[in-house]
């Protein structure tokens, strides 16, 4: 899967469920579906899991500096 952002991820990922729960789907069709929403849903947990460290590394670098006082 080529980089996407998180915002699109997830509107596809809504996309994706709506069309599942208000439609009938043929069993390919479901297939299809699901691989795609489990491979944004790891597009989007890996990019949460990237934030939270670039979040800590601000933090514990703020926090190192106010111990220099």
């Amino acid at each position: 899967m080529t980089e996407i952002k998180y915002s699109k991820a997830i509107k596809k990922l809504d996309e994706i469920i709506s069309k599942i729960e208000g439609e009938e789907i043929d069993v390919d069709e479901l297939a299809d579906n699901v691989k795609e929403a489990v491979d944004l849903l790891k597009v989007c947990k890996n990019k949460i899991e990237k934030a939270q460290m670039d979040v800590k590394k601000v933090v514990d670098g703020f926090s190192a500096g106010e111990s220099d006082d």
